[in-house]
């Protein structure tokens, strides 16, 4: 039997760390537009030779070569634009420092899994956790090749990160690539010209507690009314005192707006984003700021009252509701969701699934949903599951990231815990022992029901599998009890202990017996009498 890998402890997910609301600018007008426009071309340049500079200094970079670029920026914008642009370009090259090193992890593993196919004789059939050999000697010499390009890749990668050297992309890197296939993509030149720029504008501002409503660059007041501080070449454009330029359009915020609101109020910092949707042409703003961490309740008390495990899929979320003792309540629910089409429409999904999640969690007064803490870091590479692409789509549409982003968020909006658990198992186990015993005729059990009722017990620390019942010979009493439960002869703990007859006279001692417990059952004339005498008796 193959080694077990250790599960990891069920821990309670703490709560998001920031809040971030939309709304859109309506009514504007042709002049707001062209302004916003020039703004954001003019900051969007000087964003890309920061960024450009910041990416030259590598490792090299302290605080006083940010100060230095900073001191650059400053007569081209202002000195609060110039502090936003240099750690939004600091931001993006930590980002693109993080993403070398998962990439560098993914080549690691590609190059593992070949190297381990490589060894195994080809033709020779894999277990469940790992591959065998390539079916034929051309697919094993095709490989041998792909594992030195896959090394080359890995020692180019591994000496940019020595190096600090990081490739970023403003606009992104997908869409850059995209004016090579404009035909693949459906997109005219002018269409992929107004994307581009689109992305590259740089209309952002962090907040500044003790600032008037909370950011001197990109001011909200709490009546909607929007204003931007105007760069130094563009102060000719500006239509209020202070080089400030107010829009016509008015925001409210309809999801939190009333903690937006006390925020504005009393001045503390929030951060502004104004970005333009080409293929609507409409313009949003975007308002973020930091929330107070709520500490995280202990597990036994989340699970006071039960818990309702889940279990996610590439098109659905498989549900089970748990007692206190871990056993299932009621039928399963299925929440679906399709993630094709655009990314909006996914996100609309995945949140319309969790919305349907959680009011049935408040429904049932359940305050704890059980979910793996999933990652397929090491499960997406093609060199593992090789030919299956299926598979390989499958574990890469599952949204696990944009999943654990939402239902944290939403959760603690909704007063319920998430509790992450191992994941390990999960899925094989379920089937295994809780299948089967869940399926009547009245209700099939799948086995994704079965792995969310395996998570739930998992996360109150009961064992998944299942007591097994003897065969019915060994229930009797002719060959003993082979189950954790008492027999009908046993007697309970709070009865005494039988004592063996003497072996003289092969009968019960005296004061032994039946009623050995009960003092006044024995034959005695007059102990009740003499009992009671003597704690009358002074």
């Amino acid at each position: 039997m193959a080694d077990l890998r250790s599960i990891e402890q069920p821990f309670v997910v703490s709560g998001p760390s920031g809040v971030a609301v939309s709304d859109r600018l309506k009514s504007l007008t042709s002049q707001d537009e062209k302004v916003l426009r020039l703004v954001g071309s003019h900051l969007g340049s000087l964003a890309s030779e920061d960024l450009k500079t910041r990416c030259a200094d590598a490792l090299k970079h302290s605080t006083h070569t940010w100060a230095a670029r900073k001191r650059q920026l400053t007569p081209n914008s202002s000195a609060r634009w110039a502090g936003a642009i240099t750690k939004a370009s600091h931001d993006q090259w930590a980002l693109a420092r993080r993403c070398q090193l998962a990439h560098i992890r993914k080549l690691e593993a590609g190059i593992a899994m070949i190297r381990h196919r490589l060894s195994v004789p080809v033709g020779q059939r894999g277990s469940r956790r790992m591959p065998g050999g390539y079916r034929s000697k051309r697919e094993w010499f095709a490989k041998s090749r792909r594992l030195h390009v896959l090394m080359d890749r890995l020692d180019r990668a591994r000496a940019d990160r020595e190096a600090g050297i990081v490739h970023v992309v403003r606009g992104g890197k997908r869409l850059a690539r995209n004016r090579h296939n404009l035909a693949d993509t459906g997109l005219t030149e002018t269409q992929w010209r107004q994307r581009w720029e689109a992305n590259r504008w740089f209309l952002q501002a962090d907040g500044e507690s003790g600032k008037r409503h909370g950011n001197e660059t990109i001011r909200v007041t709490p009546l909607g009314e929007v204003s931007i501080r105007l760069p130094a070449p563009l102060a000719e454009l500006a239509n209020a005192p202070h080089g400030r330029y107010v829009l016509t359009a008015k925001v409210r915020f309809a999801y939190r707006g009333q903690e937006w609101a006390d925020r504005v109020h009393a001045n503390r910092a929030v951060a502004y984003r104004i970005h333009y949707d080409v293929q609507r042409a409409r313009w949003y703003i975007t308002a973020s700021w930091q929330c107070a961490t709520t500490p995280t309740i202990p597990l036994k008390a989340a699970l006071a009252e039960g818990a309702i495990g889940v279990d996610t899929n590439a098109d659905h979320l498989a549900a089970w509701r748990l007692d206190v003792h871990g056993n299932p309540v009621g039928n399963p629910r299925r929440f679906p969701y399709d993630l094709s089409g655009t990314v909006g429409h996914r996100d609309a999904q995945v949140r319309r699934s969790l919305t349907r999640l959680l009011k049935w969690a408040k429904t049932c007064d359940v305050t704890a949903i059980a979910i793996e803490d999933l990652g397929f870091d090491g499960e997406k590479t093609r060199e593992k599951h090789g030919r299956r692409k299926w598979f390989r789509h499958l574990i890469s549409g599952m949204p696990t990231g944009k999943l654990r982003a939402r239902i944290t968020s939403m959760a603690q909006t909704a007063g319920v815990t998430i509790i992450a658990v191992d994941p390990a198992y999960t899925s094989q186990w379920g089937a295994q022992h809780w299948q089967k015993p869940l399926t009547s005729k009245n209700r099939k059990t799948t086995r994704h029901d079965a792995a969310a009722v395996a998570i739930g017990r998992r996360a109150q620390g009961h064992p998944i599998r299942r007591r097994t019942t003897p065969p019915p010979a060994h229930r009797s009493d002719e060959q003993g009890h082979r189950i954790a439960q008492a027999g009908p002869g046993t007697p309970s703990a709070r009865e005494p202990a039988p004592v063996p007859p003497d072996p003289r006279t092969r009968s019960a001692r005296t004061g032994y017996g039946a009623h050995a417990g009960d003092q006044c059952a024995q034959h005695r004339s007059g102990h009740a009498i003499e009992h009671v005498q003597l704690m009358l008796s002074p």
